[in-house]
């Protein structure tokens, strides 16, 4: 593994770590009837805004990342062996069509979180 990939997972365990620490805070919240006299940081509608905002802009960034890596290395494929340049092509197209898909899955349960905290 070289630096970046180290450096990519220790963020990624950073960011994992964070959300499980702040998770029971949320999890185990009882309603306040004056939220905003007590000092309270996130009530439960601000944290179903807060999490569906996140997850549904993570679902954008790991279906962009997969698309462009699918991209690139079809490129690659086709610039190696021309001859194969159509069955790459399909089979870039199918892939990336499935990964569109899960995306858009991950932000309609990003906005379903959204409007179920209205």
């Amino acid at each position: 593994m070289d630096r970046k990939q180290i450096v990519k997972w220790a963020l990624g365990f950073t960011a994992v770590a964070v959300a499980m620490m702040a998770m029971p805070s949320v999890a185990f919240a009882q309603e306040a009837a004056n939220a905003a006299e007590k000092g309270t940081f996130l009530t439960t509608h601000g944290a179903g805004w807060l999490g569906g905002a996140i997850g549904a802009g993570l679902a954008v960034m790991g279906g962009a990342a997969g698309i462009g890596r699918i991209g690139g290395s079809a490129v690659e494929s086709m610039a190696r062996q021309p001859a194969a340049a159509g069955q790459i092509s399909t089979a870039m197209i199918i892939t990336a069509a499935m990964i569109e898909g899960a995306t858009l899955f991950g932000v309609v349960v990003g906005l379903m979180a959204v409007l179920k905290a209205l």
